[in-house]
């Protein structure tokens, strides 16, 4: 079935397959330094299954088949005392969830408030404390902080993808972000 095609003719999922595209999602998840995933696969390992296996996966991708691979759970300390749980996607996954990021951050980052600094290009927690000292030196008296501790864990996933929808009309891309 034909993907939405954005207004320079190409669809969204075609873009993040593209070589230039992944070449640099591979240049950053390589820089990342991560563990190996559930599949036990580290960087190098990933890179030569995928110089065997990669026509295979980008069809599954192409074709709404791919399904991520669980994640490997463990427990990390917090700076504060006790333990958070991280989980750790393959290689291969962190691979797509960057060219997918590489993809949509452009269309999607201009939406957020320019008072948000989580995880956004450009902005870091120190830019946030700076930013609240500003505030404050211009005679306000009140900062707002907001962690949404488990925020992924709780949201409704559905009303999630709904929203995401509106902006990324790619069906290829949404089936994989839900995935």
């Amino acid at each position: 079935p034909p993907r939405h095609r954005n207004d320079t003719g190409a669809g969204l999922l075609d873009a993040a397959l593209r070589r230039e595209n992944l070449l640099q999602a591979w240049k950053q998840v390589r820089a990342n330094k991560g563990a190996a995933g559930a599949d036990g696969l580290d960087i190098d390992q990933t890179a030569a299954m995928l110089r065997k296996c990669w026509p295979a996966i980008r069809d599954s991708l192409q074709e709404g088949t791919y399904r991520p691979q669980p994640v490997r759970r463990v427990m990390i300390p917090k700076p504060g005392g006790g333990e958070r749980e991280l989980g750790i996607p393959t290689v291969l996954d962190r691979l797509i969830q960057q060219a997918l990021l590489q993809v949509l951050q452009p269309i999607l980052d201009p939406t957020f408030s320019q008072h948000s600094y989580g995880f956004r290009p450009g902005k870091s927690a120190h830019d946030a404390v700076l930013a609240a000292q500003s505030f404050v030196q211009s005679g306000r008296r009140v900062v707002v902080d907001v962690d949404l501790e488990k925020f992924f864990d709780r949201v409704d996933h559905d009303i999630l993808i709904d929203r995401l929808r509106r902006k990324i009309p790619d069906p290829g891309i949404i089936r994989l972000v839900r995935a």
